[in-house]
């Protein structure tokens, strides 16, 4: 394989797998399974037991008090799948960190379609990302590494990719140094249409399940308690992601935190879908920058590609 095309295709899978390791945690992006079911099919229990019986608030309410104590947590385990139509599914696991950014590390295995295909060439489908502050690193394999001066890791500096990528790299910064598992909540207080489907064991674990449609266009203050500016900031994003409108299923556990998200939507591109679970809350995160003498700068690359290609 060129030197040229293992760049191009490294390049590729980096972008698509940025913006879909967000989609573990952000809905702006992201879309969810079509099923939406409260059973997850998976044994074991991954966060604390026990239910604190908050079926006597309303959906409004009790969505308010989810969205406090979610962002609040600070850190999650999370295991996701997404799909982008016939370009990906991959499945990602890992822990992440939002107090002061996006922070923590994902495994990513693509497990179908082009992309799944195209990292193949790269000899591995699966690889590892990790998210600081200031920029997006992901991990290639050998076959990679050989043809970018043995350098493993591709870093993406998120005001250089909002510089590059125009507007789709300014969308991408901002999920990254903003995201957080509540953003799936904030849609559905502002979407207006939320109802309690009812009480449901996710993974041995008593929830409660909301669920709601998200139409973009109708987004609105009324019942959700967003301020006008946040209000705004949720329908740029959405705008930008060129979604229009979306299905969204959360369930809540006693402690008011989200432990289960499932989204379907239209974006321009196509159907998007994900399914997230989340657990352990509060953990410890830790995600250090590579070495340096092992990492290849994405706007390195690109002037690279365009003087070789």
């Amino acid at each position: 394989m060129k030197s040229t095309t293992v760049r191009r295709v490294g390049l590729a899978v980096a972008a698509v797998t940025a913006l879909s390791g967000v989609a573990a945690c952000n809905s702006s992006d992201s879309a969810g399974s079509s099923s939406s079911s409260g059973s997850s099919g998976s044994s074991g229990k991954d966060d604390k037991a026990g239910h604190k019986g908050t079926t006597h608030l309303s959906p409004i309410a009790a969505l308010r008090s989810a969205e406090k104590s979610t962002d609040k947590a600070d850190s999650a385990k999370v295991e996701s799948t997404t799909t982008m139509g016939t370009l990906m599914s991959m499945k990602a696991d890992g822990a992440l960190g939002w107090a002061d950014g996006l922070t923590g590390n994902l495994t990513i295995t693509y497990t179908g379609g082009q992309m799944a295909e195209t990292m193949r060439q790269t000899g591995s489908t699966s690889m590892q990302a990790r998210y600081l502050p200031d920029a997006y690193y992901a991990k290639m394999g050998e076959k990679f590494a050989q043809q970018a001066g043995g350098k493993h890791w591709i870093r993406y500096g998120y005001d250089d990719l909002a510089k590059l990528a125009g507007g789709s790299g300014a969308y991408l910064k901002d999920q990254m140094q903003n995201t957080t598992p509540n953003q799936s909540v904030k849609l559905l207080l502002a979407s207006g249409d939320v109802k309690k489907v009812g009480d449901e064991q996710v993974r041995g674990e008593s929830t409660t399940h909301y669920s709601g449609k998200v139409n973009v266009a109708d987004l609105a203050t009324k019942n959700s308690n967003l301020t006008e500016s946040q209000l705004a900031d949720l329908k740029k994003q959405l705008t930008q992601a060129g979604v229009t409108t979306e299905t969204v299923d959360i369930w809540v556990n006693g402690d008011d935190l989200l432990v289960k998200k499932v989204e379907k939507g239209e974006l321009a591109s196509g159907t998007m879908s994900s399914t997230a679970y989340y657990s352990d809350y509060g953990v410890k995160v830790s995600a250090e920058e590579p070495p340096a003498g092992d990492t290849a700068d994405f706007k390195e690359l690109m002037k690279s590609q365009g003087a070789t290609s």
